[in-house]
């Protein structure tokens, strides 16, 4: 039980991106509780992640920039905002340098949520499925990308390799 708890930031962590994914699949948005809850959860965890005060201030430093950055993306169009400000709380989690290598697997998880997308997209209108339903999700033509999975996914295949992870003993 110990472990479970001494464990509970990163598993908040893992939640609330799985929840961004979740959402934004369903409903094609982020909502904001999720990344002010994962924002919260990393403050609060902040202490017990062995970073010090430079190592706290790069992480925050790291989501400043991301999400400044993120920003510029965003106000011509190329990144929906939910998407920038999850980038961002991600990259507070993960800290400078690994939110590099998180971006660029949510980079390469979006390449491959793209390609799914197209492929699917060319095949759903000869599945068994009602129209209506299939006109309100990732795979009706035109609809938004989920891009919240492809973050959530990145994430997830760079937890493993972070040195947040090597913190908990999973």
């Amino acid at each position: 039980m110990t472990e479970l708890l001494s464990n509970a930031p990163l598993l908040v962590f893992i939640g609330l991106m799985l929840a961004a994914a979740w959402t934004d699949m369903a409903r094609f948005t982020i909502p904001n509780w999720i990344v002010l809850a994962m924002i919260a959860f990393w403050i609060v965890s902040a202490p017990f992640l062995g970073l010090g005060w430079m190592g706290a201030g790069l992480s925050v430093a790291t989501f400043v920039g991301f999400l400044a950055v993120g920003m510029l993306l965003w106000a011509p169009g190329w990144l929906g905002g939910g998407d920038v400000k999850l980038i961002a709380a991600g990259a507070l989690w993960f800290g400078w340098p690994d939110a590099m290598m998180f971006l660029l697997a949510a980079a390469a998880s979006g390449g491959v949520l793209a390609l799914a997308l197209v492929l699917l997209r060319r095949v759903s209108p000869a599945l068994p499925v009602d129209a209506e339903w299939l006109g309100k999700t990732a795979l009706a033509q035109g609809a938004p990308a989920p891009y919240a999975v492809a973050i959530a996914s990145g994430a997830l295949l760079w937890l493993p390799n972070s040195a947040l992870f090597s913190i908990y003993a999973l």
